[in-house]
């Protein structure tokens, strides 16, 4: 291993939120990228050698980690390693978010909470190749200063009035954050689709649904790993999300590095909001 990725998802197991095998000691993380240096004998897919990534194997945070054949991804040529270390699991969901659940067209205006956070930021940018005019709100100047230069329209910072700019304004609002979806289907024009994706404020609160009848708004949700099936549909959503890197069509901040030996300082930073991107574990 090179890199493990440090995900909300690793929080929430680390919390109990997620029902896991609390059998101690437990290792966290799913993602991660290094080089094959063993083999099973079955194995046709990859070489001993091979730079590889994946976004779904348990137990990353590690120094060697037994990956499923199918679950490793080969590294593109021409990609920096922790660019690639950086957008694996964040970058898919990203892609997840606008083209699976996010029913979004050309011209329509989109919303996403924690717009200059590690996803924020990928599915902002791909949004916006997509034609798609993109607003958010973020917690600080200088990540609002990062969503701007990554082409969003406006953007507000959290202490400030964006729920009465906004009321009523957006095709698509995307909220990771949970204890925001009452704001987020505010935000909602009639026939809006409201993405959720995760809890990263807490939990949210209960839904009206005679309020969303009322005025046709939708809530669209779901998990990413029901549609990474297989090895084809992982290496096929890869491509995808890599045509825009190559294309400079998605510019990310500088992953901030931790030692894997300082698991729980990275694990207390991720928790402030005050990274601007991916959060990587060095082996």
């Amino acid at each position: 291993m090179e890199y493990a990725g440090l995900n909300f998802a690793d929080i929430y197991r680390r919390r109990g939120t997620y029902h896991i095998d609390k059998r101690t000691p437990y290792i966290d993380g799913y993602e991660g990228l290094g080089v094959v240096i063993d083999m099973g004998a079955q194995v046709s897919k990859h070489k001993l050698g091979e730079k590889v990534f994946f976004v779904d194997a348990p137990f990353a945070n590690a120094e060697l980690v037994a990956v499923p054949e199918d679950h490793a991804i080969t590294v593109p040529d021409g990609l920096d390693d922790q660019l690639v270390a950086s957008v694996g699991l964040q970058g898919l969901t990203a892609d997840f978010l606008a083209h699976d659940l996010g029913r979004n067209h050309p011209n329509d205006n989109a919303f996403i909470h924690g717009i200059s956070g590690g996803v924020g930021q990928i599915l902002s940018q791909i949004l916006t190749a997509d034609g798609v005019n993109v607003y958010g709100v973020t917690s600080t100047a200088d990540k609002k200063k990062i969503a701007l230069n990554q082409g969003a329209k406006d953007v507000f910072l959290r202490k400030e009035p964006w729920l009465q700019a906004y009321v009523g304004e957006f095709d698509t609002v995307y909220d990771g954050v949970g204890v925001t979806l009452d704001q987020s289907i505010e935000l909602l024009k009639h026939r809006g689709n409201l993405v959720f994706f995760g809890m990263a404020g807490g939990n949210p609160p209960k839904v009206d649904l005679v309020t969303l009848l009322s005025q046709s708004k939708s809530i669209l949700t779901g998990d990413l790993w029901d549609y990474l099936t297989d090895y084809w549909e992982r290496v096929a959503r890869s491509k995808r999300l890599f045509k825009y890197f190559e294309a400079g069509k998605i510019k990310i901040s500088q992953p901030t590095i931790f030692p894997l030996k300082d698991g729980q300082l990275a694990h207390k930073f991720l928790e402030t909001g005050n990274s601007a991107g991916k959060i990587l574990l060095q082996t």
